[in-house]
């Protein structure tokens, strides 16, 4: 593969993570308190007091443990979840091309 093509791969690679660490700068401030789809339902049909926590809550309700600006603690949820996300995709990419080389 030639040096620039390369180049312009890891550059649209950057475009996508900028994207997405704007978007959630951006727009997690905006989210909404209210309950989401499923938990409004559970709250209408009257079960959700019968919901069980997960057993490993890493961002419980999309909040960063010790960080009391809900705002802030918000946007690093995003930015951890952007991180865990894109950090997978290069090990999923890394593994393909090995896979594709053999």
């Amino acid at each position: 593969m030639s040096d620039r093509r390369a180049d312009r791969r890891n550059r649209w690679w950057l475009v996508g993570l900028a994207i997405a660490v704007l978007v959630v700068v951006v727009l997690a401030p905006l989210a909404s308190a209210d309950p989401d789809g499923l938990e409004r339902v559970g709250e209408d049909a009257g079960f959700l007091d019968a919901a069980q926590e997960a057993l490993h809550a890493i961002l419980p309700d999309y909040t960063v443990p010790g960080i009391e600006d809900p705002t802030v603690s918000t946007v690093l949820s995003g930015l951890i979840g952007v991180a865990i996300v894109f950090i997978a995709m290069v090990i999923v990419g890394r593994l393909l091309r090995r896979r594709r080389a053999a």
